[in-house]
């Protein structure tokens, strides 16, 4: 039995987790999407976490991709979208749970679609009565309804206060400064007891016009309120995210400056105005050129209706929108779900190892296209992952031992290899540092004081090596706050990297494998990157620019990279940033020599494709 329920904000699309009033196994699902939760790289909602459980006998208790917090007493328990597809793994009829809610289901993260067709799947084949609600602020609610064989839908109504919504009369050009003039026309014609909400796409954008806003109120007339401004994004230390929640000092305004991870998760209390610039980041993928890059693009009216909504949480808001009508309307009605836009290569493994029948037929809410689906199994195909078996795709051996580590296959790959190098343990590390936020602050405003403090640290051999020499330093000192603070490290990430590496370990413990250091030699470390992200390498042209060796698309090392005044002749990056061009983020020096070792028949064709 399933149901679909539309839940306005204040009614509580984000709502506490209350007990469940007889003691069977009860489940809600949230999806991550701000905050501090450490079960992705765009962070999670844990506020619950402090409010309803406190020891792991509780009857309410969370798990999420490294942290379980769950006993034999739990009664209700939270789980991100990926943990319990992982629980699918092993049990793809989730027995254990009696009623299972998907909450945010708006989102349509790729975790979240897979787990559409899993749990309709389970509710399918049990013969017990099971319930499966699902509920968003904003969804498409006659396409759930269908999806889950005609289930009602229940609305129920919220506490929204009324808000006037604000066009500009022409199009900006520089949607940044429209939204800095924004700020201060505000400021200087509301009460100081009235804060702002203002949307950017990203930490570097959000720093920067945090230290511009900050500047410009040193001079402002007499008068005018003195304003606190605070930037807002995953990756920020988790005590300043904090402070966006406390209470500006008397007299001041709180300017509060975010990426989307304000839009639906968190609730912020005095919001009265919204700046919306109608921008977000968001992940493309291209498989024909086999690249998922984070593009700056437009936003959907739901999540242009979402932004404008912070403004009326307490009493009525305004919201000022940094486009025009005209421009509003042609915005896509629904945000694309991240199925239909990402590289599937973790979904198509995560089937396989659920043993679904057929991969290609999977029930899907919204289905991806077919290009994409075949571009993943290509992936996994060359990362030695898959058989075909009577028409059937089975998982290899070392398939089924990527599926167990909760990474991305190519990662998970990584770790696989680094036997063969003895160097576990670097990988194992350098592993832990890509799959959580940023351990790095890197304010705009000191970055001749950051670039100062991290020279000692800086390996010619790129990024990982540098983080790596970063971590070393971090344990040997014993994760000293005040080390972190003096050279602009997140030491709360960094704790996090520290409980992601053991727990890798224990699962390659569980799986015998041998864990050897390479003591210092680097060049077995670069080789085991080499041989496992070989789909992501970039060569230099002759005319001093970049190539990615696959599909030669022109790409460029980020600013951010230890590498960029550098030039070295090939490289592997673990991601790309569209912004203004397309930027390789993570960067480790290699020799072209190793991807011919690594995958010896896909280069030579890709060589005689070159050729011909």
């Amino acid at each position: 039995r399933a149901a679909a329920a539309e839940v306005e904000e204040e009614a509580g699309g984000s709502s506490r987790p209350w007990p469940s009033p007889r003691p069977v196994p009860t489940l809600k699902l949230w999806s991550c999407s701000a905050g501090v939760c450490p079960s992705s790289k765009r962070g999670g909602n844990c506020w619950p976490s402090s409010e309803t459980w406190t020891t792991r006998s509780s009857s309410v208790g969370y798990t999420v991709r490294f942290d379980d917090v769950t006993s034999e007493d739990t009664r209700i328990k939270f789980l991100t979208d990926g943990m319990l597809l992982r629980e699918a793994i092993s049990d793809s009829l989730l027995r254990k749970y009696s009623c299972v809610i998907l909450d945010e289901a708006h989102e349509r993260t790729i975790h979240t679609d897979v787990l559409f067709g899993v749990v309709k799947a389970a509710q399918k084949r049990r013969k017990e009565l099971g319930k499966l609600i699902v509920m968003s602020a904003t969804m498409d609610v006659d396409l759930f309804s269908q999806y889950f064989n005609g289930a009602p839908v229940l609305y129920l109504e919220g506490r929204q206060h009324p808000i006037q919504v604000f066009y500009t009369k022409q199009p900006q050009n520089d949607y940044l400064h429209a939204a800095l003039v924004s700020v201060f026309q505000i400021h200087q014609e509301a009460p100081s007891s009235q804060d702002i909400l203002v949307f950017l796409t990203g930490q570097e954008e959000i720093e920067a016009m945090s230290k511009t806003c900050r500047d410009i109120a040193k001079h402002l007339p007499d008068g005018c309120p003195a304003m606190l401004v605070l930037p807002l994004y995953a990756s920020l230390p988790y005590a300043q995210q904090l402070r966006v929640f406390q209470g500006a000092p008397k007299g001041y305004r709180k300017v509060i400056i975010s990426t989307n991870i304000a839009e639906t998760s968190i609730t912020i209390t005095g919001i009265k105005y919204v700046v919306d610039t109608g921008i977000v980041k968001a992940k493309k993928y291209n498989p024909d050129s086999g690249l998922e890059v984070l593009a700056v693009q437009r936003v959907s009216k739901t999540q242009a209706w979402q932004r404008t909504g912070r403004a009326g949480r307490e009493d009525s808001g305004i919201c000022y929108r940094l486009y025009t009508e005209d421009e509003f309307e042609k915005f896509d009605k629904m945000t694309v779900p991240e199925i239909q836009r990402c590289n599937l290569a973790s979904v198509m493994l995560q089937l396989l190892a659920m043993k679904v029948p057929n991969v290609l037929t999977f029930d899907f809410m919204s289905k991806p296209s077919p290009d994409h689906i075949q571009a993943a199994i290509a992936q996994l195909d060359l990362l030695g992952a898959l058989e075909h078996k009577d028409d059937q795709l089975t998982l290899t051996p070392m398939g089924r031992k990527m599926a167990a580590f909760p990474l991305e296959p190519k990662f998970a790959k990584t770790i696989l290899m680094s036997p063969k190098f003895h160097c576990t343990e670097e990988i194992l590390t350098i592993v832990s540092l890509l799959s959580v936020d940023s351990v790095l602050h890197n304010p705009p405003s000191r970055r001749e004081e950051v670039q100062g403090v991290r020279k000692k640290f800086i390996s010619s051999e790129g990024d990982h090596m540098t983080l790596l020499n970063i971590y070393r330093t971090f344990k040997n000192l014993g994760g000293n706050k005040d080390w972190c603070k003096e050279n602009f490290v997140n030491s709360k990430n960094m704790m996090l990297v520290a409980e992601v590496r053991a727990q890798l370990r224990d699962i390659c413990l569980k799986m015998s494998m041998p864990i050897a250091s390479s003591r210092g030699d680097v060049e077995s470390v670069r080789r085991c990157l080499a041989h496992s992200l070989f789909m992501s390498t970039a060569e230099l042209q002759p005319d001093g620019t970049y190539a990615t060796t696959d599909t030669h698309q022109p790409v460029a090392i980020h600013p951010s990279s230890v590498l960029f005044h550098c030039k070295p002749a090939c490289v592997v990056y673990t991601e790309l940033l569209y912004t203004n061009k397309c930027y390789m983020r993570d960067l480790c020096v290699i020799d072209a020599e190793w991807l011919y070792e690594a995958a010896p028949e896909h280069f030579r064709r890709k060589l005689r494709t070159a050729r011909n």
